[in-house]
C-alpha cells in the first residue's frame, strides 16, 4: 500500500497501528465513540484541522507529521545465521527519523511482549 497516495485516515490508521493503539482508545482520547473514530480511518468523516491537531497530540506527533508521513520503507524479514530475525530495509527517499522511531518503538514492544510470554509460559510450564 503506497501511504504517499492515501487520504489521511488512512496515514491515521497506519500511525495509530505503528504505536499499537487501539480504535477505542484514539476514541477516548478524543471524547468520541469507536465507531465514529472508525469513519475517521475509513475516510467516510472529513478531518478538520483542530481534529487533526488532538489526534496528532495523542499520537506524539505534529499535524504536519502525519500529513506528510508516506512509507518509502519495505521491510524484508530475514534469518540471519544465529537463527534471529533481522529487518533490512530498501528505501527510495530515506525513511525520517519519526517513521524510524514509530517502528522502533513496535519493535521494543514486541520485544517486551515476547519476553512477558516466555516467562508466563515457562510459569505454566513448572
Amino acid at each position: 500500500m503506497d501511504l504517499r497516495k492515501m487520504h489521511i485516515g488512512q496515514k491515521i490508521r497506519k500511525l495509530r497501528e505503528l504505536k499499537n493503539l487501539t480504535q477505542t482508545h484514539l476514541a477516548q482520547e478524543l471524547g468520541m465513540t469507536q465507531s465514529a473514530y472508525s469513519k475517521i480511518e475509513l475516510g467516510d468523516s472529513e478531518v478538520t484541522y483542530s481534529r487533526l491537531e488532538k489526534i496528532s497530540e495523542v499520537l506524539g506527533m505534529k499535524p504536519e507529521e502525519v500529513i506528510s508521513f508516506n512509507d518509502s520503507m519495505v521491510f524484508n524479514v530475514m534469518h540471519n545465521e544465529h537463527g534471529g530475525n533481522v529487518f533490512s530495509h530498501i528505501h527510495q527517499n530515506g525513511l525520517a527519523a519519526q517513521e524510524r522511531k514509530l517502528y522502533q518503538d513496535q519493535i521494543n514492544l514486541l520485544k517486551e511482549e515476547l519476553e512477558y510470554m516466555k516467562k508466563m509460559l515457562e510459569k505454566a510450564i513448572r
